[in-house]
């Protein structure tokens, strides 16, 4: 089953906590696109699209639309003052460059070292890959926003990804409907957990060895 709006917020709500004023932010389609929604107004944070903006702004109001603005997944968005366009070569070359601060995407799987499958499910038609290899790689922070489990109640977390990977010992936190996890020296170790659950449905529900942090916190919203 999918996950309501409510429980997709406040997911995304905590990984808004991991952004920090005047950071360059690419988010994914899905959950990591309701992230702005939860930071402050008086924060500026320069969104990044792969295909060519800077500075995106919230989604524009029915009717207001322009045909000549998206996002990279296609939707309308808006762009703040100071905001940038450019082609996708350039946008691109800010990813490998190691321009974009921290990326929040989507996942199919993720191993317990910070492996990141999240492009293909053989034999199912996909566009492509997009700039998912690329921001894997090169973003200062990677965090994967996810269901814990899959459709059939499967583990998301896993020792060894089985789906094709998007890139090797790249993610850097795990944001799920449960918990918050956090790769340390190629470890998964829980940092956090909802009030909601516990550590033992936690860990019944992932598929890999798991840390426990010395400070676990709950979170409480």
């Amino acid at each position: 089953m999918g996950l309501n709006l409510d429980v997709r917020n406040k997911m995304a709500k905590r990984a808004a906590e991991e952004i920090t004023d005047g950071m360059v932010v690419n988010l994914g389609i899905g959950i990591p696109s309701l992230v702005p929604n939860h930071l402050p107004e008086t924060m500026t944070v320069m969104f990044h699209a792969e295909n060519g903006i800077l500075g995106m702004g919230p989604s524009p109001a029915t009717g207001k639309e322009d045909g000549n603005l998206c996002n990279a997944g296609g939707f309308p968005v808006t762009v703040v003052p100071g905001a940038s366009y450019f082609d996708s070569v350039t946008a691109f070359g800010m990813i490998r460059r190691g321009k974009i601060d921290v990326s929040i995407l989507g996942s199919l799987q993720v191993s317990s070292t910070g492996d990141l499958a999240n492009w293909i499910i053989p034999g199912k038609k996909v566009p492509g890959m997009g700039g998912a290899m690329e921001l894997a790689s090169k973003a200062n922070k990677l965090i994967v926003l996810m269901n814990h489990t899959d459709k059939t109640g499967r583990p998301k977390i896993l020792e060894k990804c089985t789906l094709p990977l998007t890139a090797k010992k790249c993610v850097d936190l795990i944001i799920t409907e449960l918990a918050v996890f956090e790769i340390v020296n190629e470890k998964l170790m829980l940092i956090q957990h909802f009030h909601t659950t516990t550590v033992d449905e936690i860990i019944s529900k992932t598929a890999c060895d798991i840390l426990i942090a010395e400070n676990l916190k709950v979170i409480d919203f």
